[in-house]
């Protein structure tokens, strides 16, 4: 069966949120968004997505507020979260680009990112490209830092950076990622040229695994529907774009 480049990372995705209790996924995140839901069609036991803006996956009627809420009270286990820049330790932007207060690019900004960094146990950083420009040697502003001193109380953290071209999974303990799956038709050193920071690279790198044609045809056929309540542009599109290299 045929595989879209937002197939797999969907996919991709699911195998990393695996069983909770809770997945949330904030706005403007279609691809976490269906690998979320994927996950909970997979699942064995309940386990509720909460996709902010949505109306059919979306329990909360006062928005950030009580997703925040719920995040204090350790009731999410995995959120997604991006940035304009992310550096080898994990840091992220979302507010700009140069040196701040005077960026040359000013963009949204943090929302609830470093809080939401700070209380969630595993965060997934996630980027559907992977360059230079953006995974840099250090952010140029600090919106939620990757990790904290030993003194701080931090129940959360990044756990894996995915890209279109890999995954790195961080070490909470050294600070920095460490190469665990290079994507396939890509390769280690396609990944090394085109990322800014510095990261361990094990003996063995993994090839990163492709869906069976049981899980694209659940995907295609009960996932996308799903979706399009929430993303109809996406959804409409994601899943008829040129196949996977």
């Amino acid at each position: 069966m045929k595989l879209t480049p937002d197939e797999f990372l969907i996919c991709t995705l699911a195998d990393l949120i695996g069983p909770v209790r809770h997945v949330a996924v904030g706005a403007a995140s279609p691809i976490p968004a269906a690998a979320s839901l994927l996950a909970q069609a997979e699942a064995s036991s309940r386990m509720d997505v909460t996709i902010l803006h949505s109306r059919r996956h979306n329990r909360f009627t006062d928005g950030g507020v009580e997703l925040f809420d719920c995040a204090g009270e350790g009731r999410i286990d995995v959120f997604f979260l991006g940035g304009v820049q992310i550096d080898g330790e994990a840091n992220i932007n979302l507010v700009g680009t140069g040196d701040y207060p005077t960026v040359q690019r000013r963009f949204p900004g943090s929302f609830g990112s470093a809080y939401l960094y700070f209380t969630i146990p595993r965060v997934i950083l996630f980027r559907a490209d992977h360059d230079r420009r953006t995974l840099v040697p250090k952010v140029d502003f600090i919106s939620a830092p990757g990790w904290s001193p030993p003194e701080i109380h931090r129940p959360g953290g990044p756990e894996v950076l995915v890209t279109n071209l890999a995954i790195m999974r961080f070490d909470r303990i050294r600070h920095r990622f460490s190469l665990d799956s290079v994507h396939p038709g890509h390769s280690v050193e396609e990944v090394l040229d085109r990322t800014g920071f510095e990261m361990h690279l094990p003996p063995q790198v993994k090839i990163t695994s492709l869906p069976e044609p049981s899980r694209l045809s659940l995907l295609r056929d009960r996932i996308a529907g799903r979706l399009e309540e929430s993303y109809p542009a996406f959804a409409r599109h994601a899943f008829a774009q040129p196949e996977l290299a």
